[in-house]
């Protein structure tokens, strides 16, 4: 049978051109393939496997790879497996690299593939050191006092690259990120260091490549003691003969150590509390705390204290009050140390007063008073004014004499009786001298009467009684109907000169002396 070749030819030349089709068609796709690199990361000493043909299930015929772009020599680490992916077995530093493969396909087909290996380590020996003004303890932490300067340093070491972070964990914060770098270290720096800055200090390193993480940390005190000194402070016990004595300082750290007395032991604690009798205590002592901390120096510790004192009331011993009214008594105590406690009671057996309404209690200051109302005999006696602290007990004694009301105006009465009497007796002299007033005596001498003899002057009234008519010549009435008044002027002799003549002259002359003396001068007003 004869075929013709012509045909024949055309179809063998379609299918040939199919099948470069088919191949260019392939090596498209493997280049396709080619252009895209895998990434894969190992660590020293890890076993990797480098991927090949993933396009499909079909197993390559025949693998070839190659490193860097020159032939890789396959030996006891490293295998191609069936699927064409290469096995690499204890991975090291060197083996890192740009790997191609190149697999035969059935059918002729190829295919290849492109992996990137990066080996990568760390990160490794990450540390963080601190330096500055720091002591380190026993435990691995670091002390430093408030106002130093501190360092910080974080290093570690990781291929290919690292990511550093200094991180800070304390009481007013958590994991603060402080500072970041890229590098194999980081330095940091705090200057006046304050409590605040107490805390955990972290050096944080992240490898890029594989991220894998590693830190280091450590504590860092801030030591510190208050620029006060310690409080000291009293609370009254459950017995009145003992007393607490607490002292505080607060804001040191570490804790103080306190101790009270001379004799008594130090305590780590920032507040101490003791219980004192009165067997123990006595006026003048001064009780005393002191405090000792690390950043003291011997010799140079801080304390506080007072010094005790008795309690000393004062006021007026004696009081008085009338009944059915209202007396207040006053006691002062402002002394002691520690401050007493002061109360009023009544009687010997001293009984407490209460408030109530029979007595009213207020308190203004170191001034206690006490009011009784409605005073009565049955208030008269002592009162005391007792004031205790854990020193001693000192009393003020009182003593309230009550009287009765009505004696209250025996004085008015006695004023005014004494008054009526003055009064009285004043009117009965000036009635007196009234009636008197026309007797006036005069001594001296009057008109052309000689100056050794005294004369008497008498002055009467016109309308009273006719005493003078007999001797004194009566006056006209004036027109005027004025009343006349009637002057005597009698001449009265010394009586050394009355002696003397009459010594000198007979009684026949003395007689006719007294018959032939003169008319008494008359002055008429």
């Amino acid at each position: 049978m004869f075929i013709p070749w012509e045909p024949c030819r055309r179809v063998i030349m379609t299918i040939m051109v199919f099948i470069a089709l088919l191949q260019l068609c392939l090596s498209a796709t493997v280049s396709g393939q080619a252009s895209t690199e895998t990434a894969v990361t190992a660590s020293p000493g890890d076993i990797v496997l480098l991927p090949c043909y993933t396009a499909g299930n079909a197993a390559p015929s025949a693998t070839t790879w190659r490193k860097d772009g020159g032939e890789l020599v396959l030996g006891q680490r490293l295998s191609v497996l069936p699927d064409g992916s290469l096995n690499i077995y204890g991975v090291h530093p060197g083996d890192e690299g740009s790997y191609l493969c190149t697999s035969t396909l059935p059918h002729n087909g190829s295919f290849q593939a492109a992996v990137l290996l990066q080996v990568t380590s760390g990160p490794d020996d990450v540390s963080i050191s601190i330096t500055g003004s720091v002591t380190p303890l026993s435990n691995g932490t670091l002390l430093t006092s408030r106002g130093s300067t501190v360092s910080f340093n974080c290093s570690g070491s990781s291929y290919p690259s690292q990511e550093l972070t200094l991180a800070f964990s304390g009481a007013s914060s958590s994991n603060d990120s402080l500072v970041s770098a890229s590098g194999a270290s980081l330095a940091f720096r705090i200057e006046n260091i304050q409590p605040g800055h107490q805390g955990v200090y972290s050096c944080r390193a992240h490898n890029n490549i594989s991220h894998q993480r590693a830190n280091d940390s450590k504590l860092l005190l801030v030591y510190y003691v208050p620029d006060r000194h310690p409080d000291c402070m009293w609370t009254p016990a459950s017995n009145s003969s003992e007393i607490q004595f607490s002292c505080t300082w607060f804001g040191a750290y570490p804790p103080p150590k306190l101790r009270w007395g001379d004799n008594g032991v130090f305590q780590e604690t920032d507040s101490l509390t003791v219980t004192l009798n009165r067997a123990s205590l006595s006026e003048g002592k001064t009780v005393k705390c002191t405090a000792q901390h690390q950043l003291l120096s011997p010799g140079a510790e801080k304390s506080c204290g007072f010094t005790l004192k008795a309690p000393y009331p004062e006021g007026d011993p004696l009081a008085a009050a009338l009944e059915d009214s209202s007396v207040t008594l006053t006691c002062i105590e402002k002394t002691s140390l520690p401050p007493a406690n002061t109360t009023w009671r009544k009687g010997l057996q001293q009984d407490l007063i209460v408030a109530g309404t029979k007595y009213m209690l207020s308190e203004d200051g170191p001034e206690l008073k006490l009011t009784i109302l409605n005073v009565s005999k049955d208030d008269e006696g002592v009162y005391f004014c007792r004031s205790e602290n854990p020193v001693t007990v000192r009393e003020l004694e009182v003593y309230l004499t009550v009287r009765k009301a009505s004696s209250a105006y025996t004085g008015a009465i006695i004023g005014v009786f004494i008054a009526t009497l003055i009064v009285g007796s004043t009117a009965v002299v000036a009635k007196t001298l009234y009636g008197s007033r026309h007797r006036i005596c005069l001594g001296g001498g009057f008109g052309h009467v000689n100056d050794d003899r005294g004369d008497v002057l008498s002055l009467v009234e016109s309308d009273d009684e006719q005493v003078f008519q007999d001797t004194v010549p009566q006056l006209p009435p004036l027109t005027n109907g004025n009343h006349t008044t009637l002057v005597q002027i009698h001449r009265i002799p010394s009586s050394d000169q009355e002696d003397a003549e009459t010594a000198d002259t007979s009684p026949q002359q003395q007689e006719d002396t007294v018959q032939t003396q003169e008319p008494e001068d008359l002055v008429t007003f």
